[in-house]
Parts: structure tokens; C-alpha cells; sequence
């Protein structure tokens, strides 16, 4: 007796796992004991951790892994958030501009392409490559007008915030023009020390450069 009900509890089992859910049937979950392949057409998707449903449109049956039936993996092609601050100029015309780095030169151009800066003494822009490099001012330039550039060394070393807003703070300087040429859509940045301006160049009044609005 207990042998014929040995082989009917088996039975009943491989009966169990070569079935298949119908579509829009449970196919997983935690606690599921049921059927975990779907009928071709249906692909076993997860709901919730608890519940799986065969839902039509593949043409290949699925089945889930030891009944609990995880959420899949996506994968994109995009690389990791960069950390750090952005910053962004405030006038126009460049209202809400972002800074970044262009070949070497500090410009101002849109939010999708900004940098993410770490910002202390130095200014140091976040990259792909794992290697940082420095905004630097050309303090040196006779002009009033000084290049922000960036670089493998930090060579300008006492920046600073005042609320917000990036400064220079020895001597304290806060203000910067920003100079496009032709019709790019990037505008080259420059520390203002007087009323000097790249010429040649279509150059704002003075701005301010900030981080984003906390608001």
C-alpha cells in the first residue's frame, strides 16, 4: 500500500513539473509550488516578489528559478551617475548653463554634457577615466580677462564658496564673462578681474557661477 502511494505522490510530482502555466497564469513567486514554464507564447514576468504571471507575447516558454522567481537584470548603456556638483551660471544668456570641460577650456553649455566638480581649495571635474582633472585660472594673463582652463595639476588653489555661489577668495574675486565665437553654442569662460575682453568674441557682462538651486 505504501509503495502504490510512494508512486502516485511521484506521479503527481512529475506531473507537477513538466506542466506549464497558461497565459496569464501564475508561473512564480515566494511560496509557489505550482508550474513554473509558461505555454509558448507567454513569458514568465515577475509582478511582485510573491507573484509571477505568464503574460503573452514571446513566442518561447520561460520558466522561473526555485519558485521565489527574482526581478531580472536590466542593463543600459550608459555608465555610472557622476558624483559631485554641478555648476551653472545664472544670467543671460547664459541662464542655466553648465560648466565643463571642452578640450582642455572651461565653457558654459547645456545640463546633458555638464561637469561634476568636487570643489574645496582646488576645483576638481569627476571623469570616466577615474583621473580628475583641476580648474585652473591663468592669473598670470596681462589682460583683466583671466582663461579658466583645466588640468592633470591643480595650479589654482584658493577657491571657495560664499554661500552658493564660487569665488576666488585670495583676492576675493566672484566675478566671470562668458565669450563665444562664430555660431558655436559654447561659451568660453574667463575670471574678470577689470573690463577687458577677448577680441573678436561676443562676451556677456559680468556673471556669477553657482551651484544648483537647493530650492
Amino acid at each position: 500500500m505504501m509503495l502504490l502511494v510512494s508512486l502516485a505522490v511521484l506521479l503527481v510530482l512529475a506531473q507537477l513539473s513538466n506542466a506549464q502555466s497558461p497565459a496569464w497564469g501564475q508561473c512564480g513567486g515566494i511560496g509557489w509550488s505550482g508550474p513554473t514554464t509558461c505555454v509558448s507564447g507567454s513569458t514568465c514576468s515577475v509582478v511582485n516578489p510573491y507573484y509571477s504571471q505568464c503574460t503573452p507575447g514571446s513566442g518561447t516558454p520561460t520558466s522561473t528559478s526555485g519558485g521565489s522567481n527574482p526581478p531580472p537584470t536590466t542593463t543600459t548603456s550608459t555608465g555610472p551617475q557622476p558624483t559631485g556638483s554641478q555648476i551653472r551660471a545664472v544670467q543671460d544668456p547664459v541662464f542655466h548653463l553648465y560648466l565643463q570641460n571642452n578640450n582642455g577650456t572651461a565653457v558654459l553649455g547645456p545640463e546633458s554634457s555638464s561637469g561634476y566638480f568636487a570643489i574645496g581649495s582646488s576645483i576638481k571635474l569627476n571623469t570616466d577615466s577615474g583621473s580628475p582633472l583641476y580648474l585652473n585660472a591663468n592669473t598670470a594673463s596681462s589682460t583683466s580677462y583671466k582663461a579658466l582652463t583645466f588640468g592633470a595639476t591643480a595650479t589654482t588653489t584658493n577657491w571657495g564658496l560664499e554661500g552658493d555661489t564660487i569665488i576666488i577668495t585670495s583676492p576675493r574675486q566672484l566675478n566671470f564673462i562668458a565669450c563665444k565665437a562664430g555660431s558655436s553654442s559654447l561659451y568660453s569662460v574667463f575670471l574678470q578681474t577689470g573690463n577687458d575682453a577677448p577680441s573678436g568674441q561676443t562676451c556677456t557682462s559680468i556673471i556669477t557661477l553657482h551651484l544648483p538651486c537647493l530650492c
